[in-house]
């Protein structure tokens, strides 16, 4: 039974190996043709004039392509069409694509890029919160507003109010494997595209405008991605339409990489938000009302913007009961690069804002931190702020084997003794709980379809809907093919995501793959394995019900038993269908996102976790020393790569809070654009010690075998690093930290100023 064992990456050789093909990787066809975008150098302003004579003149150029050059759609946009190709006489974002340079070299597309003559005429720039609430420049004319029960009055009359303001930056998603597209033109007008996306079929479906053509005109493919983390869910739009149209007009075919400092500048990031709040709380530091304000800089064109910012608003409860609530969300458009899915997808700055005021309060009270969110943990039964029941809550029996197996009590008294002996150190230990919702918020999203096929020598080979970037889907879609069909993991192959053999698919997004593409096959498996059954059911004279699958066999009571490979090529003989589709969509999920109500998830993933980390006072220098984590995956369908995802995410969600700082200047360009600039964790900033362990519980919801989505879930649980550094903080003097995020050595030391001064 290969699922729920520790089974290696199906791609982990070839990755350590370097064999692992992406799209970059893909041996190019003859002819082949490079393309590179000539940007804008102004945040906002009118094209005045644009002589790109240079550009066509420069060594190796085939063409240069402009917006009137475009044959159809001039738009690449996710969501409401706002989002053109290449800009039309107006740019609103230092990066924006302007023209398309076609060369017969990668670099030789992007020098002639440089060799444009563009006047821009500015006009003033919309590029902080602030300026945008002073514009009233926004997506959806005014705030969102979702409320229970009547706050204001809970707060006015709550023993103790405290209210506070805090900025929370943005995430550049570092995908080690860069946005990369090839078009090859096929016979016909068809058009075949490899693109490192999470969602081939919104590749398909820009690719079919921009060419006027039917979406069965166009094939996506795509094995593998070097890194994704929501960044590549319609970032890679512009890149594959781009090449498609090239590809179209040529009869060549086309390739687009970008490069890393062109790869920041252009796409989006995690949306960076400001949250005010007023609590009102009782002498236990529980909430009795709660006023929040979110406000999330979206950038030029909506993109996925607005269920990011629901899905802020679902997750500013985290793990926490809140009797009367007010959530108020902004969703601010400024001239920058449009702002997109990052994993969490909203979720973390949610999450974060409800954990930082719960700090605020445990020191305005005096009370430790952990009681405090014991004090408001949430019971199973009572139902959140957008109507739906919280089930399956473990999260209290969580924390107790947490505190129990970190040695916390102990090493709380050994901090406390540590910052009293030490002026220039300070130690800080913290805890963090998560509750994260599982289901797109967009109803329809929630289905997925598979493809499977047993070949008459009993081998299987597979398709479904989800993409592979890194995280370990096709493995553990593979292991539930195999568990259906008793089959040993050598017997399944697992294949490129293709819109040829999977159509109409969702995003792998949202942690849904496992859940909704591992149903999917398992679908298709069973409708192969019953006819297989009724037809050994007929030669051996029994019921069906009575075949088992199991151990590379088809076996019955009476000493019947045949081996898979020859039940295949059996059932083959007989003319039996050994091809199957499958399809599965989430049961039991309503949302009306106007209202604010409904049952938006199918459940709930859980994970608690405890870090211990150090500053020096001097400089702002810290380091995570020791992070222990209990996280639920439920029945894991393969305990190796869970584990592996949590690790994963715990330090990105770290270096989200600690070292990665966005800085834009007053003119609205990304001064952090490359490595040497953007920090993100290395492998030594990793925690010292790092305990994760499983919460061995099966899923409560009927889920693929009782497995819970492990993806997103842990990236908050990072948020305790900064919890821990912000109570190394607090170790320097009385009061409230008040620190922002991320927790960067500049932004340490001003909390330690402020702490000392008071």
């Amino acid at each position: 039974m290969s699922v729920g064992k520790l089974l290696p990456h199906d791609s982990a050789r070839l990755h350590v190996t370097g064999e692992a093909r992406y799209v970059d990787d893909i041996p190019r066809p003859a002819n082949c043709l490079h393309l590179a975008f000539g940007l804008s150098d102004t945040a906002r302003g009118v094209i005045t004039r644009a002589d790109l004579s240079k550009v066509r003149q420069s060594p190796g150029v085939v063409d240069v392509l402009t917006a009137i050059d475009l044959p159809h759609t001039n738009d690449v946009s996710p969501s409401v069409h706002d989002e053109p190709l290449l800009a039309t006489g107006e740019v609103f974002y230092h990066g924006q694509p302007i023209f398309l340079v076609v060369a017969t070299s990668h670099l030789a597309a992007r020098k002639a890029a440089r060799q444009a003559e563009i006047t821009i005429d500015p006009r003033p720039a919309i590029l902080t919160i602030d300026d945008a609430m002073a514009a009233d420049s926004r997506f959806e004319g005014g705030p969102v507003i979702w409320s229970r029960g009547a706050a204001s009055d809970a707060i006015h009359t709550a023993p103790h109010v405290l209210d506070g303001s805090f900025e929370l930056g943005g995430q550049e998603h570092f995908y080690l494997e860069g946005q990369a597209a090839l078009a090859i033109p096929q016979e016909a007008g068809d058009m075949l595209v490899h693109s490192s996306t999470q969602h081939p079929t919104e590749i398909q479906h820009k690719v079919a405008e921009a060419l006027g053509v039917p979406m069965h005109g166009i094939r996506v493919e795509t094995r593998r991605m070097g890194g994704g983390f929501g960044g590549k869910e319609s970032q890679g739009n512009a890149l594959a339409v781009a090449c498609a149209v090239v590809a179209q007009k040529t009869g060549r075919p086309c390739k687009m990489r970008y490069d890393r400092d062109d790869d920041m500048v252009v796409t989006g990031k995690r949306h960076d938000f400001r949250i005010t709040y007023r609590v009102g709380v009782d002498d236990q530091g529980r909430i009795l009302g709660l006023e929040v304000t979110q406000l999330a800089r979206c950038g030029w064109a909506q993109d996925l913007s607005l269920p990011v910012a629901d899905r802020a608003m679902l997750h500013a409860d985290n793990a926490y009961f809140l009797p009367a609530v007010r959530i108020e969300s902004h969703r601010l458009k400024t001239n920058t690069a449009s702002a997109t899915a990052f994993r969490g997808f909203g979720g973390p700055q949610g999450v974060f804002g409800i954990e930082r005021i719960l700090d605020h309060i445990a020191a305005a009270q005096g009370l430790e931190p952990i009681a405090v969110r014991r004090a408001n943990f949430y019971e199973n039964g009572q139902t959140t702020h957008y109507g739906q029941t919280v089930d399956g809550f473990h999260i209290p029996a969580m924390t107790d084997a947490l505190l129990e197996r970190s040695d916390y009590a102990v090493r709380r008294a050994d901090i406390n003794a540590f910052n009293s002996e030490n002026p220039i150190l300070k130690k800080g230990l913290a805890y963090v709980p998560v509750k994260f919702g599982i289901s797109f918020t967009l109803t329809h999203l929630n289905q997925a379809g598979a493809l499977v096929h047993v070949y008459a020598d009993g081998s299987i080979r597979m398709n479904h809907g989800g993409t592979e970037m890194g995280q370990g889907l096709f493995q553990k879609v593979a292991q539930v093919a195999t568990r259906c069909f008793g089959v040993p993991m050598e017997a399944v192959k697992i294949t490129a995501t293709d819109t040829a053999k999977v159509p109409n698919t969702s995003a792998t997004a949202a942690s849904s793959g496992s859940d909704l593409n591992g149903m999917a096959v398992q679908a298709a498996c069973f409708a192969i394995r019953h006819r297989m059954s009724e037809h050994f059911a007929d030669l051996w004279g029994i019921s069906s019900d009575d075949i088992i699958f199991a151990d590379g066999s088809l076996s019955a009571p009476g000493g019947h038993s045949v081996t898979f490979a020859k039940a295949a090529k059996s059932a083959y003989e007989a003319r039996v269908s050994l091809s199957a589709t499958g399809f599965y969509k989430t049961p039991d999920i309503t949302w009306d996102r106007i209202k604010g109500q409904g049952r938006p998830f199918l459940y709930f993933a859980l994970g608690v976790a405890l870090t211990e980390a150090v500053i020096d006072t001097l400089t702002g220098e810290n380091r995570i020393l020791r992070t222990d984590i209990v996280h639920d995956a439920g029945s894991s369908l393969n305990p190796a790569l869970d584990i592996g995802q949590i690790e994963g995410g715990y330090v990105q969600g770290a270096g989200w809070l600690t070292t990665e700082e966005l800085v834009w200047d007053d003119k609205g360009r990304l001064r952090t654009h490359a490595p040497s600039t953007y920090k993100i964790p290395a492998c030594s900033d990793r925690p010292r010690v790092f305990n994760v362990d499983l919460w061995d519980q099966p899923n409560h919801e009927d889920t693929i075998f009782r497995s819970k989505a492990v993806g997103e879930p842990p990236f908050m649980l990072g948020i305790s690093a900064w919890l821990a550094l912000a109570d190394a903080v607090s170790a320097c003097g009385n009061g409230f930290h008040d620190m922002d995020a991320p927790a960067t050595p500049e932004e340490i030391l001003k909390a330690v100023s402020r702490v000392r001064a008071r």
